[in-house]
């Protein structure tokens, strides 16, 4: 999908164009991933746990919360991420399988840190709360423009797949990278210059 070895960025908007391409596009982007990962999958609706400071109810702001439906959610092995949005919106999901708790998969259900790469960091722009990350000191731009910009400018703020001492434990809001261009594992004005690949959740609904 990312058509680059260095990955997409902060610009997730695939194709799509106007108010809202950011999410429209992450959106699609889980489908086409989740129907890689495990075949049919890509039939469900799949929404992507990103928040952005517009496109919501007359034009306000997006909540990643909002958008993914009630629960429960499952891996692609069957194992419970989550039962309900209480249980999810927790440090770490709070009844999530013990063998994911700490270490969330990708679409293959292999947790992410299993070859034991440091890909702590996953896009979200969403705090504590499940709803839009507004500090802007010292960072800027938590969203790269609403999932559109791959600029080396900006600071997207993140969650850690897994634990991350140090820089935090919250699986959608720990800390900031150091920019929207792709790259993966480290580097300058990247999302991965932390560690990570430009990584974004993602939950079907239904």
């Amino acid at each position: 999908i990312a058509g680059t070895n260095a990955g997409l960025g902060g610009d997730l908007s695939h194709g799509e164009t106007g108010d809202g391409a950011g999410l429209r596009g992450a959106d699609k982007i889980c489908s086409e991933v989740a129907q890689m990962g495990v075949p049919g999958a890509g039939s469900k609706t799949w929404r992507a746990f990103l928040s952005a400071t517009t496109g919501g109810t007359g034009g306000g702001p997006v909540h990643a919360k909002d958008r993914i439906g009630s629960g429960p959610w499952y891996d692609a092995n069957g194992r419970q991420v989550a039962s309900n949005l209480t249980q999810l919106l927790m440090d770490r999901p709070a009844d999530a399988d013990l063998a994911i708790r700490n270490d969330l998969p990708n679409e293959h259900g292999i947790p992410n840190h299993a070859d034991g790469s440091n890909n702590h960091a996953v896009l979200t722009g969403t705090g504590a709360d499940g709803m839009l990350y507004t500090v802007t000191t010292p960072t800027t731009d938590n969203t790269c423009n609403d999932w559109t910009s791959k600029a080396a400018t900006g600071h997207p703020w993140c969650g850690h797949s897994w634990p991350r001492t140090g820089s935090g434990t919250n699986w959608m809001s720990s800390s900031a990278v150091g920019g929207c261009a792709p790259c993966t594992g480290t580097g300058t004005g990247c999302v991965g210059s932390t560690g990570g690949y430009g990584a974004f959740y993602c939950f079907a609904i239904n």
